[in-house]
């Protein structure tokens, strides 16, 4: 049988109606949805399937994409009996990792990032918060560039390594929109900064760690199934190691692509559960030699099973 890692997508995957096909086919997706929105108060049909307001806000985007990446999930192994080497996520997708790994049980992971978007919210709240996309640099240089302005006063701070080529910055918007220039003349073909109001992985949410760090220890278990972290991209199985890790990775970049490339060779394929096929995107160009396959939807749940037989 072949050796598969299960991936997870972050926030920015999400769109309306994703999931609905496994909602109107499926007696697990409707159950899972119905007890998503019991626990939390949210009407989680109407957030995921009617165009609305709620969807693009942190607090209510993270349990959304979890919920479907965890329907996604249990819908498939309902169907085909796999055992993964380890599961990763990207930034919030290491969550719905954590429910694939069993360390913790989807309704608990529903309200743990429910919380964590309110925390990155309110750490956020008032001080100018935001993002940007970078294409063409390598890695050294932005880094390099980040420290000198950070000398300079500016907080702005690599938050996601996606691939080599691309990274996304964390920081106060008005210092990043004061350096686009510069990364240009440095030979970035992109430097857009994003229309969001929360920076995620920097120091600006320092004050989101204690405040999560309850909520780890109440719902994570014991042991579970290896899990790949963002912030070290090698393996924990524990709580303990979980609860550090996590915790930390509130305020450290999300090493993406260095997690891909380190674990690569434990598997024949990845999995990507979840709305989109963003981590298959990035995942062709970090390792062309080994599949992503991919479970958004009944059609696609057949392609993979297909895959994985051949």
């Amino acid at each position: 049988m072949k050796k598969v890692a299960f991936i997870f997508p972050g926030q920015g995957s999400q769109t309306v109606g994703m999931g609905k096909d496994f909602f109107e086919n499926s007696d697990i997706a409707k159950e899972m949805i119905s007890k998503a929105s019991d626990r939390l108060g949210i009407n989680f049909e109407e957030l995921l399937f009617t165009e609305n307001e709620n969807l693009g806000k942190t607090e209510f985007t993270q349990p959304a994409i979890l919920l479907v990446s965890s329907i996604a999930n249990a819908i498939f192994k309902d169907k085909y009996d796999i055992k993964p080497e380890f599961v990763l996520g990207h930034s919030l997708g290491e969550f719905s990792a954590l429910v694939a790994a069993g360390a913790i049980d989807y309704l608990d992971a529903i309200e743990l990032v429910h919380k964590r978007g309110l925390f990155m919210t309110e750490a956020c709240s008032g001080v100018g918060a935001g993002m940007m996309a970078l294409v063409g640099l390598d890695d050294t240089t932005v880094e390099n560039l980040c420290e000198e302005q950070r000398k300079n006063g500016k907080k702005i701070w690599p938050a996601n390594y996606n691939m080599d080529g691309q990274l996304v910055l964390a920081g106060i918007k008005s210092d990043l929109e004061s350096v686009v220039d510069l990364f240009k003349e440095a030979g970035a073909k992109r430097a857009i900064v994003l229309d969001m109001s929360v920076a995620s992985h920097c120091e600006l949410l320092g004050s989101s760690v204690e405040n999560l760090k309850p909520y780890l220890e109440e719902f994570l278990k014991d042991e579970f199934t290896d899990i790949i972290s963002n912030v070290s991209t090698e393996a924990y199985n524990s709580k303990d190691e979980a609860i550090e890790l996590l915790s930390s990775q509130l305020t450290s970049p999300v090493k993406y692509k260095q997690s891909i490339s380190a674990n690569a060779n434990r598997v024949d394929a990845f999995i990507e559960f979840g709305n989109g096929i963003v981590l298959k995107g990035l995942n062709r160009k970090i390792c062309k030699s080994i599949p992503t396959l991919n479970v958004s939807d009944f059609a696609s749940l057949e392609k993979t099973i297909e895959a994985l037989n051949d």
